[in-house]
């Protein structure tokens, strides 16, 4: 065998690695929780599908929770992408007195576990009186340290100084710059950094768990609703999973080409 085919062969195989706990969640998730028993185990999808869904609305307020965590991720993704541009232009190419010291400040934050922060965030959530609000979930994750490092790296390498001397040389102020050549340049990073900041906003459970209402909830805090009955009903959790994963898969095949192009772009550029 060729290294060709060797390498399409491995490409296949972790291809089907990964995708096949996706399709079995829909197998499972459009039969009755009698198939769990079946040996073998079923293959194949069944005819259920929309009435197990239809059960997982019924039992929880399974709409707003997607309209929620929606606004969250995608609330948290612009932010993200923009201040991160913005910090990451400024420590890759502007001059200040501090520069090293403040993005060397900025970068150890990321050694810092999140979960030390719970209590004193929620702590100033309830002293603001935004417990129970989105506004708990995104202000807090507006801009991450990844993000700044994450695009610094990028701009400092994608970026030639020397145009930013011609834009100056033709009287451009440092806005003007941001707006018409940073941003420009950017664009690939920051769409695959607003790809993994949605997928993370989206998963994200813990948080939302903590500082959010049953009767408000996101999508993760939905589905956590659906498996805390006494019996584990696994076909009515595996229903809510499915859906709640759609727009990712979703995003990824309208946005995957695209992504994958401007950093192929970017790349050629750098």
């Amino acid at each position: 065998m060729s290294r060709k085919g060797f390498a399409y062969l491995c490409l296949t195989a972790v291809a089907f690695f990964s995708a096949f706990p996706l399709y079995y969640s829909i197998v499972v998730a459009s039969r009755h929780n009698s198939a769990l028993a079946e040996v073998p185990p079923p293959l194949l999808p069944g005819g259920n599908f929309f009435e197990n869904v239809s059960r997982v609305f019924d039992t929880v307020p399974f709409w707003l929770a997607l309209a929620n965590s929606v606004i969250v991720a995608g609330g948290i993704a612009l932010s993200v992408m923009f201040l991160s541009t913005l910090a990451g232009f400024a420590f890759a190419k502007l001059r200040f007195r501090g520069r090293n010291a403040m993005l060397l400040i900025t970068v150890g934050t990321m050694m810092v576990p999140a979960q030390l922060g719970i209590i004193p965030l929620y702590m100033l959530m309830v002293k603001i009186e935004w417990t129970g609000s989105l506004y708990a979930l995104i202000v807090p994750s507006l801009v991450n340290a990844f993000g700044v490092f994450f695009m610094t790296q990028f701009l400092s390498r994608a970026l030639p100084t020397e145009l930013l001397e011609a834009g100056r040389v033709d009287g451009a102020t440092t806005w003007g710059l941001f707006w018409h050549v940073v941003i420009p340049t950017a664009r690939p990073a920051a769409a695959v950094l607003g790809m993994l900041t949605f997928m993370t906003a989206w998963n994200d459970y813990f948080w939302p768990l903590v500082v959010l209402t049953p009767e408000n909830p996101t999508v993760q805090v939905a589905l956590s609703t659906l498996a805390s009955g006494y019996t584990n009903d696994y076909v009515l959790g595996l229903a809510g999973t499915a859906v709640g994963t759609l727009p990712l898969v979703l995003i990824f095949t309208l946005l995957g080409k695209q992504i994958i192009g401007g950093i192929m772009q970017g790349a050629v550029k750098g």
